[in-house]
């Protein structure tokens, strides 16, 4: 497991571990039932504090991603099939409203815009 820490970001840190574990966790880089690093190992490993790498640690495990065992540590959860629809259909509302504001900075209209969703779902057939 990769956890990048970029303090100019802007973004909270422990965001920034729940960010990457999370996506690791949907792209199968991380595996079900994978045992993830001891919070006091991640935050010794991160230099920061183990208190930052819990609460990411507890975001994941509230939102389905990982699953504890007392003792033995953390593990990636069983894939639910539906919490993993509903973020990418996040992702898709995401850049349907990054498309729909770089259209309206070209002029574009919405039939120009669902042409090119139609053609380019065409060339992916």
């Amino acid at each position: 497991m990769h956890i990048l820490i970029d303090n100019k970001s802007g973004a909270p840190i422990y965001d920034q571990i729940y960010s990457q574990i999370k996506a690791q966790i949907i792209s199968g880089e991380l595996r079900e039932n994978d045992l993830l690093p001891s919070i006091r190992g991640l935050a010794k490993d991160l230099r920061i504090s183990f208190i930052t790498t819990k609460r990411a640690y507890d975001e994941l495990e509230q939102e389905g991603f990982l699953y504890t065992i007392p003792g033995k540590g953390s593990f990636v959860a069983p894939k639910n099939v539906e919490l993993l629809r509903e973020e990418n259909l996040k992702k898709i509302e995401n850049h349907i409203e990054e498309i729909g504001k770089l259209a309206a900075s070209c002029g574009l209209s919405r039939e120009d815009i669902l042409e090119m969703v139609r053609f380019g779902l065409e060339e992916r057939t």
